[in-house]
């Protein structure tokens, strides 16, 4: 599983890359055919910004956040992620 953290108007502290790629971690116990993770951070004026594109097997799943904190604009993409992520898993299990 490949991560690629970018940062758009916010540096990208090691205490920020570190909380995205421990969230991250969850998310690869659930579905194991994660091929590559976009992350990406964005500051507006006072708006934080969190998307994430995740490529895996069968396509692409994409969540986005905006919120005025930057941890829980995170924490809001992982758990969409999360979901989005339970319900393909779901899925490919029925096909079978």
């Amino acid at each position: 599983m490949k991560i690629d953290i970018t940062g758009r108007n916010v540096e990208i502290t090691d205490a920020l890359e570190v909380n995205i790629k421990n969230k991250l971690k969850r998310l690869e116990n659930h579905f194991e055919n994660i091929i590559n993770i976009n992350f990406i951070l964005t500051v507006e004026k006072e708006r934080m910004k969190a998307e994430a594109l995740i490529t895996i097997k069968n396509g692409n799943l994409f969540a986005d956040n905006e919120n005025k904190n930057m941890y829980a604009a995170i924490d809001e993409v992982i758990i969409k992620l999360d979901r989005q992520l339970r319900k393909q898993k779901e899925k490919i299990i029925d096909r079978r």
